[in-house]
């Protein structure tokens, strides 16, 4: 089946096929119409290539440094929650597929397995922790994250209310899970997901549960009355930030942002570094593309490493973000697209597809190494140049 899949776009009409609609529903999903996320994806073709030849590129390489880390390519594995809900314990195997291959992993805060499992399976896994306006709930989140020995904190910013995901709900999906004969046929007319990841979860691990949200184990997945906890997240301010800054000694990282006023307001607060995000469009019906509001954050703080997410499909989107002025990109749906059409196998394959056409846009651009990749490597289509670097 891998031979067939030549771009990681290839593997959402793979998992589609073989997940059942109710959890596809609820991976593809973004708020209400879809727009922010088609957008997303649509914006990088405002960007053309200004290709340069003549040039030696046949030793190039697409080794990154970031946050004292130096990673194997520019991009990593953005945070999706409930992975293990496509694909049999799905945040362990993103997560060693990422250290196998020296690349960046954030793991989710909504994931169905305890932090303790990535960090001791991938030790340089990044955790996205969703925080609210209760002091006392974050700081015992961070204090079991700290244990977990993560180095690297992503707060994500961007879910102060909770979206209203048309597709997700039209599928059958609702978190929790609630029992009933539309999602059991679901299930049972898609023996290899029933198979091969809800049975066998259950067989060896029991009722799966949110288990990161808090310092406690949350509520299990598939329930009828426990509704799933977002309370508290919209009095998240600036306030709790500076306070979560002061008790976490590693990298801290803010995703979320999409505006220099955002940028410069969590600088201020001393954070390490910037993921624009708009959460992969599945949060605000219309919100600017990533690759739209990037260089405005770049430009707002030069001093922090920026990085990107949302829409991200290809090698040539990721050179147009890292002229733009981004520093890291990451890459979520299709990954757990990969791991649903054939598990761990499926995500080495896209990491290596993702590797192999930044490599090659590298040389058609005349580019040797990827530490501040030249903003006039791309201009807007329209004619007006789009560069941090080169205003």
């Amino acid at each position: 089946m891998l031979t067939t899949v030549r771009s990681l776009e290839d593997y959402e009409s793979v998992a589609q096929r073989m997940l059942p609609a109710a959890v596809f529903g609820y991976i593809c999903a973004a708020a209400d119409g879809q727009a922010a996320a088609r957008h997303n994806r649509d914006a990088f073709d405002d960007f053309e290539f200004r290709p340069r030849f003549l040039r030696d590129v046949s030793a190039r390489t697409t080794a990154v440094d970031i946050l004292g880390q130096r990673y194997a390519s520019p991009f990593g594995i953005a945070p999706m929650g409930l992975s293990a809900l496509s694909a049999y314990r799905g945040d362990l195997l993103l997560a060693q597929a990422a250290a196998a291959r020296n690349l960046p992993m954030i793991m989710s805060g909504s994931s169905l397995i305890p932090m303790e499992a990535i960090a001791q399976a991938n030790p340089n896994a990044w955790f996205q922790a969703y925080v609210t306006g209760n002091a006392d709930r974050n700081r015992a989140l961070i204090d079991r994250v700290a244990k977990a020995g993560f180095k690297t904190l992503v707060i994500t910013v961007d879910v102060q209310a909770q979206p209203h995901l048309e597709l997700a709900v039209k599928s059958g999906f609702s978190a929790p899970l609630k029992p009933n004969l539309r999602l059991a046929w679901d299930g049972i007319t898609h023996p290899r997901w029933l198979l091969g990841t809800c049975l066998r979860t259950l067989a060896l691990h029991g009722m799966p549960h949110f288990e990161n949200n808090d310092a406690q184990r949350g509520a299990p997945i598939l329930s009828r009355s426990v509704t799933r906890d977002f309370s508290d997240r919209g009095s998240f301010t600036a306030h709790h930030l500076a306070a979560i800054r002061r008790q976490w000694h590693g990298h801290l990282i803010v995703k979320g942002i999409a505006t220099r006023e955002d940028a410069r307001l969590v600088a201020d607060e001393g954070v390490d570094g910037i993921i624009v995000s708009n959460h992969g469009g599945r949060q605000l019906h219309g919100a600017r593309p990533t690759i739209h509001a990037l260089s405005e954050v770049v430009q707002a703080c030069p001093q922090l490493p920026v990085m990107l997410d949302s829409g991200v499909r290809r090698g040539t989107d990721v050179l147009k973000a890292l002229a733009l002025g981004a520093r890291m990109v990451f890459v979520g749906r299709p990954f757990a697209y990969a791991a649903a059409a054939a598990g761990e196998a499926g995500v080495h394959h896209g990491l290596q597809l993702l590797s192999n056409e930044i490599s090659q846009c590298m040389a058609m651009l005349g580019l040797t190494e990827l530490q501040g990749v030249p903003g006039d490597c791309v201009a807007h289509k329209y004619g007006r140049q789009k560069s941090s670097r080169h205003p």
